[in-house]
């Protein structure tokens, strides 16, 4: 894109979102005044200048950054599942599903949707909480409903000596400050500063970026610390997860990036230990970022150790910004799953069928759904699926 052509879309992009000359300059680290001769065309805008100007812009959207939790996993040092369920997590308990079967050694579970609570007969084991991505997003709604939040439900696991088995916290870059593919190349010329990046180790599991042929459907990923520890690193460009999954093209993405903090054992406990006993989400996340990893901009007149903090990289940690929330994402329970699988791997023979049912002038189809029998999970699913919210959570 020309310089005319892109200062005047930036021009465009912040009036439309109502942010003054006076706010880009200060972010971006130059005059009001020379901004302004840039807008109008008076001076050219060199690559450099661009980066800052369009950090800059991104930076002072309406909350460009939100913190959200994205996966629990804990151990409560009980057998009494039901007293988790109902007292700890207060859901009742009649409208979960009991399977024979469970993850990690356990033995048998109780399911809701992507909430499943772990059972065994070995007291050692005591009961396991796992709420992947989907899981932490139903149980939102389930929060919801019980007028809790997060750092409440933590308070309850310290309060009942849970172990931490691990804590996502993941960072959604809603404006696209960050430019995963520049990060990549700031590891490769060695402007990365990581405690991780010493550990030689971790070459290839630690500290890696994908590299993949098709970058029209695939974005970047960037993994800083080693996968088997208990603290790493995931930064993705999540705009091309959700264009890959559900279609959404990549401009549309709400969420154009992801930095993703993966802590197990006593680093998920002290995180939420500090959570809770802080509540503050910037403090608790950036604490963690800080204290293991920086981008900056290399400076051969100077040890790398005092090489300037990249722009970039100072606006994404919290330079020219407001403080970063923890948000929610409510999603109730849906059978979105089971019906994208229906739809790409079921669907279309079973579609061939009944056209040969019909063309045959046979019953097959319709005679294997009259004697196919429900299993006490599924008649447990649909009447799950037939409940709102305040039927199946415990208020106080």
């Amino acid at each position: 894109m020309e310089n005319n052509e892109w200062i005047w879309h930036f021009r465009e992009e912040r009036e439309r979102n109502g942010i003054s000359r006076k706010a880009v300059a200060a972010v971006a680290g130059i005059s009001r005044e020379y901004l302004c001769r840039l807008e109008t065309g008076k001076l050219p805008v060199t690559d450099k200048t661009r980066k800052r100007l369009a950090a800059a812009l991104k930076t002072l959207y309406p909350d460009p950054l939100n913190l959200m939790i994205d996966y629990v996993r804990v151990r409560f040092p009980t057998m009494d599942a039901r007293h988790i369920i109902e007292d700890v997590l207060r859901l009742k308990m009649n409208y979960m599903a009991q399977e024979d079967h469970g993850l990690y050694s356990y033995s048998s579970m109780y399911v809701l949707g992507d909430i499943a609570v772990m059972t065994s007969p070995m007291e050692e084991k005591g009961v396991l909480l796992e709420l992947k991505g989907k899981g932490c997003r139903q149980f939102e709604a389930y929060l919801d409903g019980q007028k809790r939040s997060w750092i409440e439900l933590f308070r309850m696991f310290l309060d009942e000596k849970a172990v931490f088995k691990r804590i996502d916290l993941a960072i959604n870059d809603r404006a696209g400050i960050l430019d995963i593919p520049y990060l990549c190349d700031k590891c490769d010329r060695g402007e990365c500063i990581s405690v991780f990046r010493s550990f030689k180790a971790y070459r290839t599991g630690g500290l890696a970026h994908l590299r993949e042929e098709n970058k029209e459907s695939m974005g970047a990923t960037l993994y800083i610390g080693s996968m088997q520890s208990d603290l790493y690193f995931c930064i993705y460009e999540k705009a091309y997860e959700q264009l890959v999954k559900k279609g959404i093209p990549v401009e549309d993405a709400e969420v154009k990036n992801r930095f993703e903090i993966r802590l197990k054992n006593d680093r998920a406990f002290y995180a939420v230990y500090d959570l809770v006993s802080n509540e503050s989400p910037e403090d608790t996340a950036f604490g963690i970022i800080n204290r293991y990893v920086r981008f900056v901009d290399r400076d051969s007149r100077k040890p790398p150790e005092d090489w300037p903090l990249n722009h970039m990289w100072s606006v994404f940690i919290g330079e020219h910004r407001d403080r970063l929330k923890l948000t929610t994402d409510p999603e109730p329970y849906s059978l979105e799953k089971t019906l994208n699988w229906l739809s790409h791997q079921v669907a279309p023979s079973w579609k061939m069928l009944l056209e040969l049912d019909r063309k045959c002038g046979t019953n097959i189809m319709e005679e294997m759904l009259a004697a196919t029998e429900l299993a006490d999970k599924h008649r447990k699913i649909i009447e799950q699926q037939l409940q709102e919210i305040g039927d199946v959570v415990i208020t106080e």
